[in-house]
């Protein structure tokens, strides 16, 4: 049987990575961002559903969750993928409405996403599912001057204990791909800055390699998961990186 997997944050990056080899290995994949254009562009490729919204709008996310079950009927995997990374700076030099900015996206709307997505798979028939969380290699360690970033993903680690522990009686799954530097654009836009600051840029990998992690852990069967995955460029600073 066919399985449906959601992806927010599905316009680009590792989103839209993960929606492209998906939809390539033929799954059925919901695809939910902001910007409606770039989901048409990757929906052309397989079975997908566009669905454009705000994670941080829960009335949006509940409305893509409920049109990907009217179209599918079940919902197997949640790519809980959105994030936004606010400008750099030491904690006073930070902008609050960036914190509160990173806090609603990195935050808030995985909650809500990853809220709706455990109801669906709670009440349908066969009932279960998976959710796969998008952390950082910042869950573990940060880069200089990512205090609402980091601050985020070290949640998010929180957030996939939590759900892992409170799905088993339902035969929910959860895990949480550690990714670090796949070549994004947000990543170049680090690498960037880094250079422009005298600074050397980091080593990076092929986002496919992402990808095809991410659907690894979205295919395993329900007796089986990934609880925590790291990805990244061989060469990046990870392990006593500071």
């Amino acid at each position: 049987m066919t399985k449906t997997l959601l992806i927010t944050g599905a316009s680009s990056g590792i989103g839209r990575a993960v929606a492209e080899a998906a939809l390539a290995a033929g799954w059925r994949v919901g695809l939910f961002a902001r910007r409606a254009d770039p989901l048409h562009e990757v929906a052309a490729a397989g079975e997908a559903l566009v669905l454009p919204g705000d994670v941080t709008h829960r009335a949006e996310i509940e409305a893509a969750v409920a049109a990907l079950t009217d179209r599918w009927g079940r919902l197997d995997v949640l790519f809980n993928n959105a994030g936004i990374f606010t400008p750099a700076g030491t904690i006073d030099e930070i902008d609050p409405d960036d914190w509160d900015r990173s806090v609603a996206v990195n935050l808030t709307g995985m909650f809500n996403a990853a809220r709706i997505a455990f109801a669906q798979m709670r009440r349908q028939s066969p009932q279960g599912g998976r959710i796969i969380n998008n952390g950082s290699i910042s869950a573990h360690a940060p880069r200089p001057g990512s205090v609402c970033y980091t601050t985020t993903k070290h949640a998010i680690t929180g957030l996939t204990k939590t759900l892992s522990l409170d799905g088993r009686p339902f035969d929910i799954a959860c895990g949480q791909i550690d990714i670090g530097n796949a070549a994004t654009d947000m990543v170049q836009t680090l690498n960037e800055r880094a250079r422009a600051e005298g600074r050397e840029a980091q080593p990076t990998m092929d986002v496919a390699h992402a990808a095809s992690a991410v659907l690894h852990m979205a295919g395993l069967p329900p007796e089986a998961n990934v609880q925590f995955m790291t990805v990244m460029a061989t060469k990046m600073p990870y392990v006593g990186r500071g």
